[in-house]
C-alpha cells in the first residue's frame, strides 16, 4: 500500500510530533529519528516520506500513528473465526478486495468494518447505504484485510460444499421442462444447492459465462461479466466430480463419459424468468473443464438504437435493412455481439409480408414469425447443407449464423444474387478486411463485389457505472496510446472507481463501438482487383466511413466509457491513425 502526499501531510500536521509518535508506537529508534530529522533540516521534505525512503518504518506504521491520533482502533490481528460469514452476503468479493474493506461485526444498530485506509470515506458511505446502520471503523494492515477477505468469503460458501463428496446421480431424474432453482429446499443434496447458488449468483451479477476449471488441488470458478473474466470462488478438488456430474445431469448428458467433449443445454427458471444455458465440457489433465453460457430468454430483442448505434452507422444500418437483395456481414471477435446485432436488424424487417429463415449454431434468440434452424453436426446438418435447403423454401431474408468456409460463403453470395437479402457474421478485425478474408476462403472477387452491400465491424466495450464514475485528466501515456494531443474542447473524460452497485468493477453494462463500410463503385473496383484491406479502408474513409477508433474516442469524450477500457478492448495498432 503506497502513501500519498496528502496522507503524509495529514501526519505532519498532527497535534503531537510525528517522530515522537513513531518512536512510541513503532519499531523506529531514536537514532534513526535523529538522522531523518537532520536530513529534513538539510534537504526539506516530509519527515514521514524520509523515513519511508530510508526503510526505517513501514507504510502502515504511518496509518497506526494516525489511528492513535484520531482515536480509531488499530487491530494487530483479525479473529476470523468470530466473523459471521453471512455478514458479507450483500458485498461482492471484488468490491471488498478493491477497497480493502471487510465488515466484521453487526449488531441491531451498528456494523463494524475493518479498513486498510482510515480515510476511505467512500467505502464507509457505501456500507452505510447497504446495511442502513451506523458504521464503526477499525484499521489493520492491507495484508491482514486481504487474508481475512479470502477466508471469510471461503467460509461463506463452505456450508454448501462441506458435505459434497463423490455423490452419484441417477440419470432418470425428472428434468422435463425448466428447473426452478429457487425451489430447492434445505433437504436437497448439498451439491444441488451449491450448483444452484453458483448459477443464481451468475445471473444476479449479470455474467454471460460461468467457467469451472479444475486444477491439481482445487477448482476455480470464474464469471465473465461485461466481457471480462473475474474469479469468484475456489473450492477443494474433491468437490469437482460431484459438481460436474450434477451439471451434466441437468443438461441430460452422459455422466460416465469424461474422455470426450460434450455439449448440451439447460433450461431453468430464476424468479419466474426463463434462463437458457449452453453447456460445453472438455477433458483436461486435471478433470473436465466446464463452460456455461447464460442466455436470458425474455423474448425481446434489443433495437439497434439501444445497442449503442447512432449517427451515420445507425442511418446506414436502417437503410441496409430495407434492401431486397445483397449480403450484409457483421464482423468482429467472438463474444462481441455480432448475433445480437443481426437479430436487431431482423427485428426491423420482421413483418408479415416477409418470409425469414435463419440457420444458427445454436439458436440464441427466438423470434415469432421467423423460422429458425439449429445446426446439428451429429447428423451432418451444417450451415451449407441447411442453406441449400432453405433456398428451396423461397425466403425473402436469410440469416446465416456464421460464414466459416468457402461453400457457405459462395452459397450465401449466390442466394443474394438470386434476389435474397442475406445476413451473416465473419471473423475479421475490421470492416475492410472482410473482402480479403472471403477471397482467402476461395470466393471469386467478382462474386464478392457483385453481392456485398455493407460490412459492419463492431466491438463491445464496458460502460462506466453512473453511480461512481469520476472526472479525470488524461495522462501522457493515454494520449500517446490514443494518438491525440488533447481532448476536444467541451468534452468530458471519466474513469472507473467501483461501488457495490457495480460489484466494485466501476462498470455497468456494455455498448457497441462500430464502423460501417458501405460498398460503392470505387470499393467494388478495388475488390475485383484483389486490393489489400488498407487501401480499401482508405477509400471507405474518403467516402465518409468513421473508423472503430473514431467511434471509440467519441464514447470516451462523451463519458460513456473510459480510456482504460478502450485501450483494453480495442487494439489500436489495428486502427487507422491517419
Amino acid at each position: 500500500m503506497g502513501l500519498s502526499e496528502d496522507l503524509l501531510e495529514k501526519v505532519e500536521n498532527q497535534k503531537e510530533k510525528i517522530g515522537e509518535l513513531l518512536v512510541k508506537h513503532t519499531s523506529l529508534t531514536r537514532q534513526q529519528l535523529d538522522e531523518a530529522l537532520e536530513l529534513q533540516r538539510i534537504d526539506g521534505g516530509l519527515l514521514g516520506d524520509i523515513l519511508l525512503k530510508k526503510n526505517y518504518i513501514h507504510p502502515h506504521d504511518i496509518i497506526k500513528v494516525i489511528c492513535h491520533q484520531i482515536d480509531i482502533p488499530y487491530l494487530n490481528e483479525l479473529k476470523i473465526d468470530e466473523i459471521d460469514p453471512n455478514i458479507v452476503k450483500d458485498i461482492s468479493i471484488n468490491y471488498a478486495k478493491h477497497h480493502e474493506v471487510l465488515p466484521i461485526l453487526e449488531t441491531d444498530y451498528t456494523v463494524t468494518v475493518a479498513l486498510a485506509n482510515p480515510f476511505n470515506f467512500n467505502a464507509v458511505n457505501d456500507l452505510h447505504a447497504i446495511f442502513k446502520k451506523e458504521v464503526k471503523t477499525v484499521v489493520t494492515t492491507p495484508l491482514r484485510i486481504q487474508d481475512a477477505i479470502n477466508r471469510v468469503y471461503e467460509k461463506a460458501n463452505r456450508n454448501l460444499v462441506d458435505d459434497i463428496g463423490d455423490e452419484q446421480f441417477e440419470e432418470n431424474l425428472d428434468l422435463d421442462g425448466p428447473i426452478d432453482i429457487l425451489d430447492a429446499t434445505a433437504d436437497e443434496a448439498p451439491v444441488i444447492r451449491f450448483v444452484n447458488s453458483i448459477i443464481f449468483r451468475a445471473v444476479k451479477e449479470r455474467a454471460s459465462d460461468i467457467h469451472i476449471e479444475p486444477y491439481d488441488k482445487e477448482t476455480v470458478y470464474r464469471f465473465r461479466v461485461n466481457g471480462v473474466m473475474q474469479e469468484v470462488l475456489r473450492q477443494p478438488k474433491r468437490t469437482h466430480a460431484a459438481v460436474s456430474s450434477r451439471i451434466k445431469v441437468m443438461a441430460k448428458l452422459d455422466i460416465a463419459e469424461k474422455r470426450l467433449p460434450q455439449d448440451g443445454r439447460i433450461k431453468i427458471k430464476i424468479a419466474g424468468k426463463d434462463i437458457d444455458i449452453r453447456l460445453s465440457t472438455i477433458p483436461i489433465q486435471a478433470g473436465e473443464r466446464i463452460v456455461m453460457r447464460i442466455l436470458e430468454k425474455n423474448n425481446t430483442v434489443l433495437r439497434l438504437e439501444n445497442l449503442g448505434f447512432r449517427g451515420k452507422v445507425l442511418e446506414g444500418l436502417i437503410e441496409l435493412s430495407g434492401h431486397k437483395h445483397g449480403v450484409l456481414y457483421v464482423t468482429g471477435p467472438t463474444g462481441h455481439g455480432k448475433t445480437t446485432t443481426l437479430f436487431a436488424v431482423l427485428e426491423r424487417i420482421n413483418t408479415p409480408d416477409k418470409m425469414i429463415i435463419t440457420v444458427e449454431d445454436p439458436v440464441e434468440y427466438e423470434l415469432p414469425g421467423i423460422s429458425q434452424i439449429q445446426v446439428n453436426h451429429k447428423i451432418d446438418l451444417s450451415f451449407a447443407i441447411a442453406l441449400r435447403s432453405i433456398l428451396r423454401q423461397n425466403p425473402d431474408v436469410v440469416m446465416v449464423g456464421e460464414t466459416r468456409d468457402k461453400e457457405t460463403a459462395e452459397m450465401a453470395i449466390n442466394a443474394s444474387l438470386t434476389g435474397h437479402f442475406v445476413l451473416s457474421t465473419l471473423h475479421t478485425n475490421d470492416a475492410s478486411s472482410a473482402p480479403t478474408r472471403l477471397i482467402d476462403m476461395g470466393v471469386q472477387p467478382f462474386l464478392i463485389s457483385s453481392s456485398l452491400v455493407g460490412i459492419l465491424a463492431q466491438r463491445l466495450v464496458r460502460t462506466l457505472c453512473p453511480n461512481c464514475k469520476i472526472a479525470a485528466e488524461m495522462s501522457e501515456f493515454e494520449k500517446v496510446a490514443l494518438d491525440i494531443d488533447k481532448p476536444p474542447k467541451g468534452s468530458s473524460v471519466y474513469k472507473a472507481v467501483g461501488c457495490p452497485k457495480c460489484h466494485g468493477t466501476g462498470y455497468s453494462g456494455r455498448t457497441v463501438v462500430s464502423e460501417l463500410l458501405l460498398i460503392n463503385d470505387e470499393i467494388r473496383a478495388l475488390i475485383i482487383q484483389k486490393t489489400d484491406s488498407a487501401t480499401i479502408k482508405k477509400a471507405a474513409i474518403r467516402s465518409g466511413m468513421r473508423t472503430l477508433r473514431q467511434d471509440a474516442l467519441d464514447k470516451i469524450f462523451e463519458g460513456t466509457t473510459s480510456v482504460e477500457e478502450i485501450i483494453r478492448a480495442i487494439n489500436s495498432e489495428e486502427e487507422d491513425k491517419s
